[in-house]
């Protein structure tokens, strides 16, 4: 932050810089994940994609430090706090979930009919505990943000911080289209006094973007849910309460559209969205 030389009040660090420093700790995580991946640690990450061609989940990770790391440095003041939760706990779930959602025992509890059936049955799926992590950090950050405001708009920030870390995750079935859709979220939101939580990670989902679609990193859970809850985090920032109401049913009607249609289907039947989707990504 620096001063305004009129008034002495303070002013946001120019969006364009903190994006920019989210592009670089992308990078450098990035490369850094390189180096684990050709390492025996980076085996637990390693995966097969839609296409049979070998990735890493290591991408996810990378992009979930730098995307936190720049909102909470861009932030405004009273919400650095909620960005490092929102954002650090999210990607530590989410990486948990990749891990060991992955393993045999856990195949069928996918989605939300998938963990309540597991829980039926008296197991914990893996999705369940990063279900519950995300609430709770989503909570905290409405805690952490609520000062003045009701019990309203505390609820309001919990579930559209966790309902947008679940969406983004939801898109991420295709390379590239968790990072475009988070990316063009963010650019559309970065004007404005909250827009420093955004302005980060657009620089950082842009930075591993080319990766992505490579088809040499995936985001997964661990990407995919710290980048939606940054998000979630922005639009709670948004001051009419009638506005944050009506993005959270659209968050959730989107939710629970994606139990009964595939996204995949409903993008490569939409023109515009099928071309954009597959802009940049490699033939399968």
């Amino acid at each position: 932050m620096t001063a305004h030389p009129a008034s002495g009040r303070p002013v946001p660090v120019h969006s364009a810089l903190l994006a920019l420093a989210g592009a670089a700790a992308a990078r450098a995580g990035l490369a850094a994940a390189a180096a684990l991946d050709a390492r025996p640690a980076g085996a637990p990450w390693r995966r097969t994609n839609y296409a049979g061609r070998p990735v890493t989940l290591l991408g996810g990770p990378a992009l979930a430090v730098a995307a936190t790391a720049a909102s909470a440095l861009g932030a405004p003041a009273g919400t650095r706090a909620a960005a490092a939760v929102a954002g650090t706990v999210s990607g530590l779930v989410g990486g948990y979930d990749d891990l060991v959602g992955a393993r045999p025992e856990q195949a069928r509890d996918k989605g939300l009919a998938g963990h309540l059936a597991a829980l039926r049955a008296g197991r914990v799926s893996a999705g369940a505990v990063k279900v519950a992590g995300i609430g709770a950090a989503a909570a905290v950050a409405a805690l952490l943000t609520r000062r003045d405001r009701g019990l309203a708009d505390a609820v309001l920030t919990t579930g559209l911080v966790a309902g947008t870390a679940n969406l983004v995750n939801l898109v991420d079935l295709r390379p590239g289209r968790a990072a475009k859709a988070g990316a063009l979220a963010a650019a559309l939101t970065a004007r404005g006094p909250a827009g420093g939580l955004v302005a980060g990670p657009l620089g950082a989902a842009l930075a591993v973007l080319p990766d992505d679609l490579g088809e040499r990193v995936m985001l997964g859970d661990a990407g995919a849910n710290a980048l939606g809850a940054l998000l979630g985090l922005r639009l709670a920032a948004v001051p009419s309460r009638p506005a944050r109401t009506g993005l959270l049913a659209a968050v959730t009607a989107l939710t629970l559209a994606s139990e009964r249609v595939s996204f995949t289907r409903v993008i490569e039947a939409t023109p515009g969205l099928r071309e954009l989707d597959r802009l940049g990504r490699r033939p399968a």
